[in-house]
């Protein structure tokens, strides 16, 4: 069995598509899963199980609904999956605050007319680089404003998306490994 992180999007923004983390350890557990560990309140489990990263996926999709009530789409990647991605990292020479360079997961590759829009959106400023089904974009000003962001946590992409900013992604990878 394989240690992989499954990604929830959008989960525990607002009033809506709330999800404890204690309660969603204890469903997982209870399904199989074993050394279930969240981080933070937005979606981030790290755990063993069996299959591949889309079948896990789809799986957690179904217990989520059938326990909360409301559908999260979930981006799954293994341990090593999340190293090569942090191994990859095309934006060091400039991303300096962990907090707003993100990664952006996605289920399948961009369509080449997404990525030629994508580059459209960005700020003189603004960095972005897509390498495989990853997204890497350092945003130096923050992404309050950022067009760029807008486009990647939205949901107009034709994959399904959920982002992580640096610090999140190396914490995840940190709690794999334990």
């Amino acid at each position: 069995m394989a240690r992989q992180i499954a990604l929830l999007r959008g989960i525990n923004i607002g009033p809506n598509k709330r999800v404890a983390m204690p309660k969603l350890r204890e469903l997982l557990a209870g399904h199989g899963y074993e050394d279930v560990k969240t981080y933070v309140q937005s979606g981030n489990v790290v755990l063993t199980g069996k299959g591949s990263p889309r079948k896990l996926g789809h799986e957690l999709e179904k217990l989520i609904a059938a326990e909360f009530g409301f559908d999260v789409a979930v981006v799954v990647r293994t341990r090593d999956e999340l190293a090569d991605v942090i191994a990859r990292d095309p934006l060091s020479d400039v991303a300096e605050n962990p907090k707003r360079y993100q990664v952006t997961f996605l289920s399948d590759k961009l369509a080449a007319e997404i990525v030629a829009d994508l580059e459209t959106l960005r700020r003189d400023n603004e960095r972005l680089v897509v390498s495989g089904r990853e997204v890497y974009a350092w945003h130096p000003d923050g992404a309050a404003r950022s067009k760029l962001w807008s486009r990647l946590a939205g949901q107009r992409l034709g994959v399904t998306a959920t982002s992580r900013n640096w610090k999140t992604v190396l914490a995840l990878l940190a709690l794999a490994d334990e």
